[in-house]
């Protein structure tokens, strides 16, 4: 097995794995619980479930799909937004499922990892990758990203909650 199908294997093996206990977390919580916030200035889980969506929808879709970029990213961190737990849950897993779709299509060609894909689209912002990314980069920070706002997802059910099911 070469290093780029044991790449490839361990960021599906790992995104596979945030989906589903960010999906376990979250079923545990009351449509409640998915729109507190721990304090005024702070994002609530439907904040959080909507930005990882916003981000996953204007890197990958975009990218990938050749969907257009229907963003508005200061609305995904509005403190009166208001989503249910089952809606929470549907963003959660569209925007892990999309990421799968790509780690997918670059096992069957793995050339693509240094491809960029961003190059013909529009600056991108809010980034840590630019428009010269490669599609190695882009996973990559989007491996950095994702779990950083998964986690404060676990953290704000634990403080609902107490203690969690795992």
């Amino acid at each position: 097995m070469d290093s780029t199908s044991v790449l490839i294997d361990f960021l599906l093996k790992k995104y596979a794995s945030e989906k589903k206990g960010t999906l376990h977390v979250i079923e545990q919580l009351s449509d409640e619980d998915i729109v507190w916030a721990p304090t005024p200035e702070s994002n609530s889980i439907a904040n959080l479930a909507a930005h990882i969506w916003g981000t996953v929808h204007q890197r990958i879709e975009t990218a990938f799909f050749d969907i257009p970029d229907t963003r508005v990213r200061e609305m995904e961190f509005d403190r009166e937004l208001r989503l249910t737990k089952q809606q929470a849950m549907e963003l959660i897993a569209k925007s892990f499922d999309r990421i799968l779709e790509v780690l997918e299509q670059v096992k069957a060609k793995p050339e693509m990892l240094l491809d960029q894909p961003y190059l013909n689209l529009p600056p991108l912002t809010n980034s840590g990758v630019d428009n010269q990314a490669t599609v190695l980069e882009m996973l990559l920070h989007q491996f950095r990203h994702l779990p950083g706002h998964t986690g404060q997802i676990v953290y704000i059910a634990k403080m609902r909650k107490g203690q969690l099911q795992w």
